[in-house]
């Protein structure tokens, strides 16, 4: 892996401003010179859901560039990373508090962020895939989830780059009761809050890792197909708030906006956690 190097590094709590009430990711800044390998490498360290990397950017229009990891693999885009990662950058910035607007460069393409009074917020990137679920995928689903299929008010296709299945249940009680198990792939559940509730929805992600099911705090890229979904059937209007993370015992809230071109917005409170110094 070669001589190593200090470089600055934070890990922010995302779609929170409660820190430890959102979901963490690590973001090693002034990244340049890092190969694919050590990348890879400290992600798998760090072991949280994503570990961000800090580069200068290829596109003249970008601001910055990040490479994203899970602990096993290369991301082209995802969410709360994006977040965090702008969070850490203008901490980083001796002019972050004149910024309003950023453009970010990841593998998807280009990501918008802007500040809002919700805190940051990136521009949903466009569906890869979207339309409805074959229904003879649908009882493989419901046994995933632990329900039946007659349980599932709805399913679409709803990847930007994580591959994620949106599955509408009739309730946000529904989808905490869920207990899943044997997932074989990337499922968002959502399920509507009364109407007088401080959130509209509840959320939640299941994918499988290392052959385990897992469970996603608070995702950005799944919000962010959700609301394109959501928005589109008319199930849902905006600005409206989604809660995920109940059933971990965090509090995450993502706030869903659209501007006056028709752009989605997801955002929601970053907090750094931890602020040091990586030696890689």
């Amino acid at each position: 892996m070669g001589r190593s190097f200090g470089r600055p590094f934070r890990q922010v709590d995302v779609f929170t401003a409660t820190p430890l009430m959102g979901n963490p990711v690590a973001v090693v800044l002034d990244a340049a010179g890092l190969d694919t390998t050590t990348m890879q490498a400290f992600a798998r360290w760090t072991n949280l859901s994503e570990t961000t990397f800090v580069l200068p950017p290829r596109s003249p229009e970008a601001d910055y560039r990040i490479r994203i990891f899970t602990p096993s693999t290369e991301l082209p885009f995802a969410g709360h990373p994006t977040l965090g990662s702008c969070h850490a950058w203008l901490e980083h910035q001796p002019d972050a508090a004149t910024r309003t607007e950023i453009l970010q460069e990841c593998d998807a393409g280009l990501i918008s962020l802007r500040r809002t009074p919700d805190g940051l917020a990136f521009a949903a990137p466009p569906l890869r895939r979207e339309g409805p679920v074959d229904p003879a995928l649908l009882p493989a689903i419901a046994t995933m989830l632990g329900i039946s299929t007659d349980d599932i008010v709805a399913a679409a296709w709803a990847d930007n780059g994580p591959g994620w299945i949106a599955i509408l249940l009739d309730s946000a009680e529904a989808v905490l009761a869920l207990r899943p198990r044997d997932v074989t792939r990337s499922l968002g559940v959502v399920g509507p809050w009364p109407t007088d509730s401080a959130t509209a929805f509840e959320i939640r992600a299941f994918f499988p890792q290392g052959g385990a099911t897992v469970e996603d705090p608070v995702t950005g890229s799944l919000n962010a197909a959700v609301a394109q979904w959501l928005l589109r059937s008319g199930r849902a209007e905006a600005p409206y708030v989604a809660s995920q993370g109940t059933a971990l015992q965090r509090a995450g809230r993502v706030h869903i906006s659209v501007d006056a071109e028709g752009t989605i917005w997801v955002g929601g409170g970053t907090v750094t956690c931890l602020h040091g110094t990586a030696q890689i």
